[in-house]
């Protein structure tokens, strides 16, 4: 059953007025590149969830007037209503540029048997998300859906970014302290080379303790290739980080090893 929930955000500017956020920073083709992502993530559609009886519908209003809209798959301790202060944490997942949250959602439901709440949202402009797709809006959005999930009482905090979510998510846990987990999966080292602010390329972002970070690559990643993303794995090794190349993998949730991929993840959270 699909439980519709709105949570937390500011009031929400009537219609889409212009929002300095929603400048690009990348150059002329930014606009184009968003464009072409989203379209091959294609349009929403609820009713892939409408059978999952653990699933809330989530509504966060961005710090510029915008509707972001995502779903909670709920810990399975969550199911039989018990206390929230029993949850063990909360896994934010940060999805590639061309995947829509109800797409991959019920991927990470052997999180939840674990005591995690596992939180994914549209993008801004994706889906079901308003606001127009642009880098410097997607980064602030990401920074503050943190900001409002550490005002929930978890005890464990869980992140994973594959592909540009990794961009998102090391640039937006720059200022966040305390303890975390944080898996980067297929994520190139740098933006610059697209035009990009270098302040925004994930090898200026990895952070210096590392104890906590696990960063995968596929050698048969098509999409990111392994010289693209090859800097910030040698840089993450450099720092003590758990860094995975396997020679089979492609790129998440497109080579058919999701599995043995969130295995990985399982594993490593659990310390294993």
């Amino acid at each position: 059953m699909l439980l519709t929930v709105y949570v937390y955000g500011t009031a929400c500017y009537a219609g889409q007025k212009s929002s300095s956020l929603e400048q690009s920073i990348c150059g002329l083709k930014e606009p184009f590149f968003f464009w072409l992502w989203s379209s091959v993530a294609g349009d929403a559609n609820a009713t892939r969830l409408a059978q999952v009886a653990n699933v809330e519908d989530l509504a966060i209003t961005s710090s510029d007037g915008r509707i972001l809209r995502g779903y909670k798959l709920k810990a399975a301790h969550a199911q039989s209503h018990a206390s929230k202060d029993q949850h063990k944490g909360y896994m934010l997942v940060v999805q590639g540029n061309a995947i829509l949250a109800d797409q991959i959602i019920t991927r990470f439901d052997q999180f939840t048997r674990l005591g995690y709440d596992v939180y994914i949202f549209d993008y801004r402009g994706y889906g079901r998300s308003e606001g127009k797709r642009r880098l410097k809006a997607i980064l602030d959005d990401y920074r503050q859906i943190i900001q409002q999930l550490g005002t929930q009482q978890y005890q464990r905090r869980v992140f994973y970014g594959m592909s540009f979510g990794g961009v998102v998510l090391l640039d937006a846990l720059r200022h966040q302290t305390g303890e975390m987990t944080v898996v980067i999966d297929s994520t190139p080292s740098r933006l610059s080379n697209y035009g990009c602010p270098a302040a925004h390329d994930p090898v200026n972002n990895l952070p210096r303790i590392t104890d906590n970070l696990l960063v995968i690559a596929g050698a048969r990643d098509q999409v990111v290739k392994p010289e693209t993303s090859r800097e910030l794995l040698e840089l993450a090794e450099d720092r003590g980080a758990t860094v995975l190349r396997d020679p089979a993998w492609g790129h998440p949730f497109m080579d058919g090893h999701t599995p043995r991929r969130l295995e990985v993840v399982r594993r490593f959270l659990l310390h294993e």
